[in-house]
């Protein structure tokens, strides 16, 4: 079976910063208490008629083009992950295909949320492993700043999230020791509504009621504290299991990309392993949550810092709602 490398990557962000000073002026909150809690400092939120989901993955594909030195009519098959589509159908994954002017190729969405991309990397990566495509673009992508209530109500989940892109270039390889060395995916459905957005969905004949607005339905509901402890243990696990599954130890990593969902989370991981900081990738301070999109931001900002080069090991690992949550070893 063939390998699959990542050859290139890119992002792309909002121009509108929004900072923690912000959204006090919004709700009863403070910098403090936001940077405490969550280690975010300012997040990207989307400009209406000019951002859109599908044109936020387009702009950071373009980059991940550029940046992996091929032609887009090399691309085999989109996989785009995200929560937050254009619309309720279809798909972003064929609206991508359209902005890239691709005629016909396969277009498939992921709805993983936080583990989303990792998902669809493993998606792509079985696809080139067997032959069946060559090259595939993989996209995170998600405007979220337009899903939360900037009330009192819903500010510990109103003051995390962010908008943005990101993508990757997957091709064949050869080279039996670099590429997607592997990866492993989970889920525990038990838990599916500690954290999620009951409405709207199909359960109910009326999909949007007045009380739904009033009695914040259509909110994302977060179970914090129950998030946050199988959050880490989900980390931990799946990490080791990748590395123990290569043959490594944790000493033999060059850089952990974790999602960026808490800052907090990121630093008990980080202590628990012994990494240092500069093995720990982290841009929350700067983005929020980005749900699909954090780890190919963060990917493509690290590979663009000279923190991820030929030969680099790394390690990326998500937990989201689900619960799902993955990870992925590759040799750069």
């Amino acid at each position: 079976m063939y390998q699959s490398r990542i050859i290139g990557a890119g992002h792309y962000v909002p121009e509108n910063i929004v900072t923690n000073k912000d959204l006090e002026k919004l709700m009863n909150t403070t910098d403090e208490w936001i940077t405490e809690r969550t280690g975010i400092k300012e997040r990207r939120y989307f400009t209406e008629g000019k951002d859109t989901t599908s044109l936020m993955g387009f702009k950071a594909a373009e980059k991940a083009i550029q940046h992996a030195g091929i032609e887009k009519n090399e691309i085999d098959m989109i996989v785009f992950a995200t929560l937050s589509p254009d619309y309720y159908f279809p798909g972003c994954g064929v609206l991508l295909q359209k902005e890239l002017g691709l005629p016909n190729i396969a277009a498939l969405d992921v709805r993983n949320q936080c583990s989303g991309f990792i998902y669809g990397l493993s998606v792509a990566d079985q696809f080139i492993k067997t032959g069946m495509y060559r090259t595939v673009l993989v996209v995170g992508s998600e405007t979220q700043s337009n899903f939360v209530e900037y009330s009192d109500r819903h500010r510990h989940i109103a003051v995390i999230f962010g908008d943005g892109a990101g993508a990757v270039i997957l091709q064949r390889s050869e080279e039996k020791q670099k590429g997607i060395l592997s990866t492993h995916l989970y889920s525990d459905g038990n838990l599916a509504e500690e954290l999620y957005c009951p409405h709207p969905g199909t359960r109910l004949k009326n999909r949007i009621t007045p009380e739904m607005i009033t009695d914040g339905s259509l909110l994302a509901h977060m179970n914090g504290n129950l998030v946050f402890k199988h959050a880490v243990n989900r980390f931990e696990e799946c990490i080791s299991t990748a590395l123990t599954h290569n043959q490594y130890t944790i000493t033999d990593l060059d850089l952990l990309i974790p999602h960026q969902a808490n800052l907090r989370i990121a630093d008990f991981i980080a202590r628990k392993f012994q990494l240092p900081d500069e093995k720990v990738f982290n841009n929350i301070q700067k983005y929020g949550n980005t749900t699909a999109a954090s780890i190919p931001i963060a990917l493509s900002e690290a590979w663009a810092e000279g923190r991820v080069k030929e030969n680099t090991l790394v390690c990326m690992a998500a937990f989201g709602s689900g619960f799902t949550w993955a990870s992925a070893l590759i040799r750069m």
